[in-house]
């Protein structure tokens, strides 16, 4: 006896960015498969599928956004769920992967968090691993499972292309990006420069810029970063740049999370455009930016998805700048 080859592609969004869920299903041409979801009075979520998913290969597409925790959890739920309905595969679709920037210790007894999520992801069920635009790529080798590291990078090249004008300069807004500028750099035919700034080792998001190192005078800068969150690094890159004889800044990141006083910060610094993907569901105050340009990602992870499910090759879509 044979049983027919029956593989079944199904999709499920979490409740952090269902918008992107339904455009990354429009594009793969399937349905958003249906989920129950409900939290009790102390908190904690319910998940239940309306359809049978045994033997099916299943994708779990939630970004960890506000409120972070509860996307996580809502997350790991649905996927612990999945595994006990007999998903023959699961893949956590995680466009932000939360926590990454914790990827080892700056100072003792501190924790590695986003080995920590790797963990909770697998023994949740997850099978698979899709982010875009890790803070580290060595976050890949924190799970022992096949984790597809996908970038905005060919979004972000197309839309340079047709909006920046030339001399081009490409800014890493500190020492740690220079490698993600030099590969913008390297496809734009434009020079690289990088900004040296000291952060307080004691509190959060505070930044000292101090100088730019390269050519920004009379060019027209991209300050490339793969988050916005309170935007002190990047608005103090901004003034430096200024001061340097930029004739244009732009801000431009793969994940925008806005947190207070972001936006207040970048309507005030002197950035001509905030270009970020829709990783990340935009909130009004930030939507509220007249200068701030959000791209989509969902054809690229689309084509991902489609990839992983007909075991194709997904370095190839990236140019093999997926690493």
């Amino acid at each position: 006896m044979q049983a027919k080859n029956r593989k079944r592609l199904m999709l499920f969004s979490g409740s952090a960015n269902p918008d992107l869920a339904a455009e990354v299903a429009e594009k793969l041409g399937v349905e958003l498969g249906e989920v129950s979801r409900k939290v009790f009075a102390n908190g904690e979520v319910s998940i239940s599928f309306h359809e049978s998913v045994r033997g099916a290969d299943c994708f779990v597409l939630q970004s960890h956004s506000e409120p972070i925790n509860f996307h996580i959890m809502e997350q790991l739920i649905m996927m612990d769920a999945l595994a006990r309905a007999s998903a023959k595969r699961i893949t956590a679709v995680v466009p932000f992967f939360g926590y990454s920037r914790q990827d080892k210790k700056g100072r003792p007894r501190e924790p590695i968090t986003a080995r920590l999520m790797g963990d909770l992801l697998l023994t949740s069920g997850a099978d698979r691993i899709v982010s875009v635009d890790l803070h580290s790529a060595q976050i890949q080798g924190f799970v022992s499972k096949p984790f597809d590291h996908i970038t905005a990078l060919p979004t972000f090249l197309d839309y340079i292309e047709q909006s920046v004008d030339r001399p081009l300069t490409i800014v890493s807004p500190d020492t740690g990006r220079v490698k993600l500028a030099s590969r913008y750099a390297r496809r734009l035919d434009a020079e690289v420069a990088f900004v040296h700034k000291r952060r307080s080792v004691d509190e959060v998001n505070v930044v000292a810029a101090l100088q730019v190192v390269g050519d920004v005078q009379g060019r027209h800068c991209i300050l490339m970063d793969d988050m916005i969150d309170a935007a002190g690094t990047v608005c103090a890159a901004a003034d430096l740049l200024k001061e340097a004889g930029a004739l244009s800044i732009r801000a431009m990141a793969t994940h925008g999370i806005f947190s207070p006083p972001a936006v207040d910060r970048l309507k005030n610094a002197p950035i001509d455009e905030v270009v970020v993907t829709n990783t990340l569901p935009v909130h009004d105050d930030a939507r509220g930016m007249s200068h701030l340009t959000v791209l989509s990602i969902a054809p690229f992870l689309a084509e991902t998805l489609h990839a992983i499910f007909k075991d194709e090759s997904v370095s190839s879509l990236f140019m093999g700048e997926n690493v």
